[in-house]
């Protein structure tokens, strides 16, 4: 009788899993350590770059902050009755930066989101049962990786901006510019003489005070109707929403992998629509189905130009498998004929549910 135990059995088996290549690229082999360390210096990478965006955020925000008080220290100091144009001037300025910083939030989010993505279905998950990320944690971060999205639409990102930074600045260039109007060089006496003041050149004050009112009004509109918006992966939001019990996560049951990170986009990956016309179906069919757990369905078509039978082979796939099935059919049949095409939703197995 061997006096070798379960355990000696589970000791060999992690020693051959730790051994065991989990892909090679010419001729190299990549173990699970060098798995590890490659996604330890892509997370590094992408932090990285998340730091580097929102430095910039900063800066465009400090050139806001510069130039609105220069602007109110020039308008001040001089006395001239056209120098409160200066500080519209400004706002139509800051309303630049701010069209900027939209922008460099939008890249900003896309380098955070990956970041996240890493850290609550990589790194997390090595720290709690049962030890494993979540299942499309890795289709996910392929899906960013090679076809990268804004994790956020421009209006989110231009209502986040405008309500963290500068709707404070819009609200102090218009005090100031009635307070300068008003009180400079001498206080009005009346509201005609108010609107005497506000004129720019040939524009009547009352037209521009109209117009700044309509402009800082659209501006504060927007940002307090995309309040609801929270797609952004830098927000930090409940955690799976209110009254979601986090010792739920701890079971050890088939539960755990419908559990998705709690900013990950309810938007699904693209669907892939594909035909293949081929002379070698059958070889064809048995890699995709074998390597690829894809089914595969065969039509007989007939080539109108040269008037041969072919076989047209469907398959139904996730934008990141791509290109494996590309791949296979040029290894197997180099002639063949690949026809990918992005599909509006795809249900049955192995996709969304049919019932759903």
């Amino acid at each position: 009788m061997s006096d070798q135990g379960p355990s000696s059995n589970t000791v060999h088996a992690q020693e051959i899993s730790s051994t065991e290549p989990v892909w090679t690229y010419r001729g190299y082999q990549l173990r699970a350590s060098d798995f590890t360390t490659s996604m330890n210096h892509l997370f590094r990478g992408e932090i990285t770059r998340a730091n580097a965006w929102r430095q910039r955020l900063d800066a465009t925000t400090n050139w806001a902050v510069i130039t609105t008080g220069a602007v109110i220290s020039f308008a001040f100091n001089n006395q001239t009755s056209q120098s409160h144009a200066v500080i519209i001037l400004n706002t139509l300025l800051v309303t630049l930066f701010l069209v900027i910083e939209t922008r460099r939030y939008r890249y900003y989010e896309l380098w955070s989101y990956r970041v996240r993505l890493m850290e609550t279905d990589f790194f997390a998950a090595m720290l709690v049962p049962p030890f494993r990320p979540a299942a499309d944690w890795a289709e996910s971060l392929a899906a960013n990786l090679l076809h990268p999205r804004f994790p956020v639409s421009f209006w989110e990102a231009f209502g986040r901006r405008m309500r963290r930074n500068y709707m404070w600045i819009y609200a102090l260039l218009g005090t100031v510019w009635l307070l300068k109007v008003w009180t400079h060089p001498t206080a009005a006496a009346s509201w005609a003489e108010f609107l005497d003041r506000a004129a720019i050149g040939g524009i009547p004050g009352a037209v521009v005070l109209t117009a700044g009112l309509l402009f800082n009004g659209t501006i504060m509109l927007i940002g307090f109707l995309t309040y609801s918006m929270r797609q952004a992966s830098g927000e930090v939001l409940p955690l799976y929403g209110e009254g979601f019990n986090f010792g739920s996560m701890l079971h050890l049951d088939s539960s755990v992998d419908k559990v998705r990170a709690w900013f990950r986009h309810t938007r699904q990956r693209q669907q892939i629509f594909t035909h293949i016309i081929t002379d070698l179906p059958n070889e064809v069919s048995e890699r995709i189905i074998h390597e690829m757990h894809r089914g595969v369905t065969r039509l007989n078509g007939t080539g109108m130009y040269t008037g041969k039978e072919h076989s047209v082979l469907i398959i139904a796939l996730m934008v990141t498998e791509v290109p494996q099935l590309k791949a296979i059919v040029s290894e197997i049949d180099p002639h063949g004929f690949v026809v990918v095409t992005p599909a509006q939703e795809i249900l049955g197995g192995g996709f969304m549910p049919l019932k759903k």
